[in-house]
């Protein structure tokens, strides 16, 4: 419990931080903060989470049950769509069903995931995070996730930009290095500083999505993105979470696949609608309210699991 009032204190004030200075900075300023972040940011606590993390056990598996739960998120908000077209007799938009698919399926596993892996787990089983994410949600979001928004609006994107933008993502890249680093000795005092650097990222990290969030006013479709909302953040966890057993997971590990999996829908997917012209004020929606959300789910997470 002391842990979990400790996270509520530094995630809800560092976002609400972002959120104060996102209405006051130029709009220009969150969006330099992503790139360095993406570029130069994420990669360097990638490398310095993964030196003190534990790569024994079934790590690898990790991703596989991140598509399992996107896969299962997808289906289920394709039914619930299905189940609301034969009951009230009303068929939403192609855009509509293809943003609400998306919001079900992808979760923010990077900005948001690890930093409350690693404050409510630790850093031993950061690797596990790591891996549902970047061999994970990343492709899911950019390959599943692209090929869904195509064919709900309409429009054809360019894949070979897409397969380029997954390639030289440098969190891919740090990844590996870091994996090499592990083998090598590095002094005591740059380890030091490796760390506190990790560190300044996440916080960063969490302030970006504050910025983030305070550009985002649009709530009219809150009641429509609820579905999606309860699939992505509470049914696909609950169902997978308890078979995780079945897979070998246990324990911490269990806790980290689980965080992962209930965490709210991804900025990419905002994204993604953008690109593909699917319904933008439903993305929009779905990142606030399950950014609320999770406030609510994560205690519970916590005690079942």
């Amino acid at each position: 419990m002391t842990n979990l009032l400790e996270l509520y204190v530094k995630l809800v004030g560092l976002v609400l931080v972002g959120f104060i200075l996102g209405r006051k900075l130029p709009t220009a300023v969150p969006t330099r903060l992503g790139r360095f972040l993406f570029w130069v940011g994420v990669p360097i606590s990638i490398v310095a989470f993964l030196r003190q993390a534990d790569l024994s056990g079934q790590i690898w598996i990790a991703p596989a049950i991140a598509y399992l739960a996107m896969l299962l998120g997808a289906s289920l908000a394709w039914l619930a769509i299905q189940g609301q077209v034969h009951f009230t007799k009303t068929i939403p938009q192609q855009s509509t069903q293809g943003s609400l698919i998306l919001a079900a399926m992808v979760g923010n596993t990077g900005y948001l995931g690890f930093p409350i892996t690693l404050a409510m787990v630790g850093q031993e089983y950061f690797a596990w995070a790591l891996f549902y994410d970047l061999l994970g949600s990343l492709f899911g979001n950019y390959g599943l996730g692209v090929a869904l928004a195509s064919h709900f609006g309409g429009s054809i994107g360019n894949f070979k930009q897409i397969a380029q933008a997954i390639l030289i993502n440098p969190a891919l890249w740090s990844f590996g290095f870091g994996l090499m680093l592990r083998q090598v000795t590095i002094p005591k005092i740059v380890e030091f500083y490796l760390d506190k650097m990790g560190w300044s990222v996440v916080a960063l990290s969490l302030v970006l999505i504050g910025m983030r969030l305070s550009k985002l006013k649009s709530w009219h479709k809150l009641p429509q993105v609820g579905m999606s909302l309860a699939i992505k953040m509470l049914l696909v966890p609950l169902v997978i979470g308890i078979a995780l057993p079945l897979f070998g997971v246990t324990g911490s590990a269990a806790q980290v696949i689980v965080l992962q999996m209930a965490m709210p829908p991804a900025f990419g997917t905002l994204v993604i609608a953008e690109t593909f012209n699917l319904d933008r004020d439903l993305a929009v929606t779905a990142l606030a309210g399950g950014a609320m959300l999770l406030l609510v789910t994560l205690p519970i997470w916590l005690w079942l699991f």
